[in-house]
């Protein structure tokens, strides 16, 4: 029913024109909500708010499982994840993009696979490069100068936001942004062979990288705002161009040699 999936972040609620609403039943419970389905520049996609469309969910209850499961069942094979983030570098203001190639995951008592024993097999997959090489190019090429190519996310856990030494912590290992639902969405999104893509919009300078009070989150869900529409203009544009998954990305090959090859 759709070949592309996005998942909406904080502040982005609703994406698709003329949607039908398809209700989906997981292994692993209900998704954020029922995803809808429509076209964007000529392509199908499914859409479902990762927090809710009231954002009821703080981002350790989302149930990631869900969600990337209930994509894959509608014929889902690529994933674009916007959200929102804290910049951990002076030179990345808010309103910047940041499309990153890599994370460090700071989370805890999530639900990090698929594979979770009987009845399914256990399941080791790599992350070394967590995104898809494929739509990384295709939203770098697309944002032509005006997004940033690469970067390391640091995922926390939430809802929280850091202190300055966190922050500070952070920003010293030479990490570029800070967010709290890149993981474990990319690694499960990797255990379904999916392709996924992470679109990092900053929202604030993370505490203890400038001078001033510590974030809020009325400050985060304002400047996310202020970006949604050129962010949506963005998505538009990478579906129009984004290549139909082939045989030769990695991603669709992340469980060949598992006891899950067979699965997908």
């Amino acid at each position: 029913m759709a070949e592309i999936g996005v998942i909406g972040g904080s502040g982005f609620y609703s994406f698709l024109e003329d949607a039908r609403t398809v209700e989906v039943v997981t292994p692993f419970g209900a998704p954020s909500e029922a995803p809808v389905v429509g076209e964007v520049n000529g392509r199908e996609v499914a859409f479902i708010p990762r927090h809710g469309a009231d954002h009821r969910l703080p981002p350790h209850l989302v149930n990631y499982r869900a969600n990337l499961w209930a994509l894959r069942s509608l014929g889902v094979r690529q994933v674009l994840g916007p959200c929102a983030v804290g910049s951990l570098r002076p030179e990345l203001v808010p309103g910047t993009i940041v499309v990153p190639d890599q994370f460090v995951d700071r989370t805890w008592g999530r639900e990090h696979t698929l594979y979770d024993g009987p009845p399914r097999p256990v399941v080791h997959t790599s992350p070394a490069d967590p995104y898809c090489a494929v739509g990384r190019r295709t939203v770098i090429a697309v944002g032509n100068g005006e997004v940033i190519a690469d970067g390391t996310m640091v995922v926390i856990n939430g809802p929280r936001f850091s202190t300055r030494a966190e922050s500070q912590w952070h920003a010293a290992q030479g990490w570029s942004v800070v967010g709290m639902t890149g993981v474990p969405e990319a690694t499960i999104a990797r255990e379904l062979a999916l392709c996924y893509t992470s679109i990092a919009v900053v929202t604030d300078h993370d505490a203890g990288i400038t001078s001033g009070d510590g974030v809020t989150q009325a400050e985060v869900f304002k400047v996310f705002g202020h970006s949604i529409e050129r962010l949506k203009s963005l998505l538009a544009d990478v579906i129009g161009q984004l290549p139909k998954p082939d045989a030769d990305c990695t991603c669709r090959h992340s469980l060949d040699g598992t006891a899950a090859a067979d699965l997908w």
